[in-house]
């Protein structure tokens, strides 16, 4: 008897693949796109709107497979949107897709296939899960090829539900490829465009989404060095970032670089770039993929997607989980997340960084 597979489809080319692929591979699959936002154009770029359903659904009638709809709108303003909102509202630089696959792409999407009575469920995320004799579980590892790699934005998916992923693009590195599966299958999606960034934001203008959907008020203030000293003036905290150069609107000897965004005083502090890295930071939130027992752990962590991995010392059962890096980190910011790997590229957990 064949086993059955609740698929998550965007309408784009590589959960269409993945259709394609796991009828291959023997699979009973089943479509199923979740309504999770309508952007204000129809014609965005978007994961979750009518048009993503519009072309998941023309892709399963021509494989012959099922396709179902589930709206998610409701989970998704309170758990992704409202909490991006928040986010910047605290001065913090959130990731909503780490929210949103907590959550609904393998929160709300599971609960779903255990009701249509599917033993898996998979996306298009190029990762790869398998089973691990070190660990004796189950495992998430990075892709083959580091730069489609998207573990980081998937730390938060539950180790228990492991064994019932599977990424049908784990063996794939190149879009090019996938692409060509799509041509040689008469998918009208083959040459589609990649979604945007934030999906439901739309040309990734968040600073005038936060001032329409989440009434942010602009409140100017003043940019400072780390001693105090006034070197001019803000527009608002949300149109600065942790790194952030260009911009600024100010003269001074030396180039500088946003350090901090301070909420309370309303304050943009900023200084060189040696005043970007740092060794050591906090994690709030931390969801372990494997059973830790160690006070200690030696590991290798990223701090930001395009981040490189680097050397650290995690402490894990502290009263707030630290992070001690060998060597520093530039631009370690709040509200982005920290995702720990071992030197075989098996993620063994995360957490946001406070």
């Amino acid at each position: 008897m064949k086993k059955k597979v609740l698929l998550g489809m965007s309408g784009g080319v590589d959960s269409s693949v993945s259709a394609i692929l796991l009828q291959e591979q023997g699979y009973d699959v089943i479509g199923c796109t979740m309504r999770l936002w309508e952007p204000d154009n129809a014609e965005e770029s978007s994961c979750c709107g009518s048009q993503a359903i519009y072309d998941a659904k023309r892709v399963c009638d021509k494989l012959g497979i099922p396709h179902y709809t589930i709206n998610c709108k409701c989970e998704f303003k309170e758990k992704v949107v409202d909490n991006f909102v928040q986010e910047y509202k605290e001065a913090r630089t959130p990731n909503p897709c780490v929210e949103c696959n907590r959550y609904l792409k393998f929160g709300a999407f599971y609960q779903k296939a255990k009701e249509l009575g599917c033993d898996y469920i998979a996306t298009g995320h190029y990762a790869r899960i398998e089973f691990s004799d070190r660990y004796q579980q189950y495992v998430l590892k990075k892709s083959k090829e580091e730069k489609k790699d998207q573990t980081y934005f998937l730390y938060t998916i539950s180790k228990e539900i492991l064994e019932h992923i599977v990424f049908p693009l784990q063996d794939y590195t190149n879009k090019e490829d996938t692409r060509k599966i799509a041509e040689e299958n008469k998918l009208e999606v083959a040459h589609k465009k990649d979604s945007q960034e934030i999906c439901f934001i739309p040309n990734d203008n968040y600073q005038e989404f936060l001032k329409k959907y989440g009434q942010y008020k602009e409140k100017k203030g003043n940019i400072v060095l780390k001693n105090g000293k006034i070197l001019g003036e803000h527009q608002g905290l949300i149109y600065y970032t942790i790194g952030q150069r260009k911009g600024l609107g100010i003269s001074y000897q030396e180039p500088l670089y946003v350090l901090q965004l301070d909420k309370e005083k309303n304050e943009v502090i900023v200084g060189t770039e040696k005043e970007l890295y740092a060794k050591e930071l906090q994690v709030k939130d931390v969801n372990w993929m494997i059973e830790i027992a160690e006070t200690s752990i030696k590991c290798r962590a990223k701090v930001r997607y395009r981040a490189k991995e680097a050397e650290c010392v995690v402490y894990p059962k502290e009263e707030k989980t630290k992070v001690v890096f060998t060597e520093p980190q530039r631009a370690i910011t709040p509200g982005q997340s920290v995702v720990f790997y071992d030197e075989n590229g098996i993620v063994l957990g995360g957490g946001k960084i406070i």
